[in-house]
């Protein structure tokens, strides 16, 4: 791996994180419509960015494996229910202005992540990542303590695309194919419910700049996705993981310094936690890949 190509990959990481990131922007724009309205014309604008983009590529070949295999199908129909629960709730709680909490969510979700390895895979953890988990639930224990109320909007982020993570792990489509056939499976009742609002006089119509920004929702989803498929082919997962966390900082950021939102001392104390959970998991993660990287035979490396 070169100098050149690994500057690349991490311009593209920072580049889908960036964007990811900057997301509570997008959805505070579309603020004339509902959460559930955002997310019905999300996924078909995605469907149809996605197909473009697959044709153009001619990259059809998955369309036989998902043809063959029933269970496959129904698979996706679960990561596609869970895909559409972490989108609404994000943008709802974008709406609302609960940026800083869902931000919390995406900042457990790799703790969450870890936990479903051990409790659905039977994953073996070491030491320091047990730790982390200790220390990121006492993290969420003293916010719940505080807040008297369970972060259940963090939590439900972090949970749907915890076991979606999990679903996605067990099957063998990329990225752009996967999110293609989750799509359809949400076309039809995006393509009803948005109907269903026309009907009864919902929906917006009238507005040329809501329309294009509703329509470009496809290439918001899209386009992290395009710079992250990059990133990975360039760079190590483990500074992929590094580098993962500028998504949910810039929307803590952006929750508190643009949109104004609280952040408490008792806040700072229970996210500090899980951020030093984060670092001691980020930390093992590396030295593991360190101490098991092959090392290379001397006459090779006089190439």
């Amino acid at each position: 791996m070169t100098h050149k190509t690994t500057l690349q990959g991490i311009g593209a990481a920072i580049a889908a994180y960036a964007l990811w990131g900057l997301l509570p922007v997008y959805w505070k724009a579309l603020n004339g419509a509902s959460a559930t309205e955002i997310l019905a014309h999300r996924m078909i604008w995605s469907l149809l960015f996605l197909l473009g983009v697959l044709a153009v590529r001619r990259q059809w070949n998955w369309l036989q494996i998902i043809r063959q295999q029933r269970r496959l199908r129904l698979t996706y129909l679960a990561s596609a229910t869970l895909l559409a629960v972490n989108w609404g709730v994000y943008v709802w709680a974008v709406q609302i202005n609960r940026v800083v909490e869902a931000s919390l969510g995406y900042f457990i979700n790799p703790l969450v992540s870890i936990a479903l390895g051990v409790i659905v895979l039977r994953e073996r953890l070491r030491l320091a990542q047990w730790l982390a988990i200790v220390i990121a639930a006492t993290g969420v224990a003293w916010l719940t303590y505080n807040a008297g109320a369970l972060p259940w909007i963090a939590l439900a982020l972090a949970l749907s695309f915890g076991f979606y993570g999990l679903l996605r792990k067990q099957t063998p489509l990329g990225s752009f194919e996967a999110l293609t056939v989750e799509t359809l499976w949400m076309f039809p009742p995006a393509i009803l419910w948005l109907s269903w609002l026309a009907g009864h006089n919902g929906g917006i119509y009238h507005d040329p700049g809501l329309w294009l920004l509703l329509i470009s929702t496809g290439v918001v989803t899209a386009a992290p996705l395009l710079f992250f498929g990059a990133a990975t082919r360039r760079i190590p997962l483990t500074m992929i993981g590094i580098l993962q966390y500028l998504a949910p900082t810039l929307q803590l950021l952006l929750g508190v310094l643009v949109y104004g939102e609280p952040f408490s001392t008792a806040q700072l104390i229970g996210f500090s936690a899980i951020w030093t959970a984060l670092v001691i998991y980020t930390g093992d993660s590396i030295l593991a890949a360190r101490r098991y990287q092959p090392i290379t035979p001397p006459e090779q490396k006089r190439g």
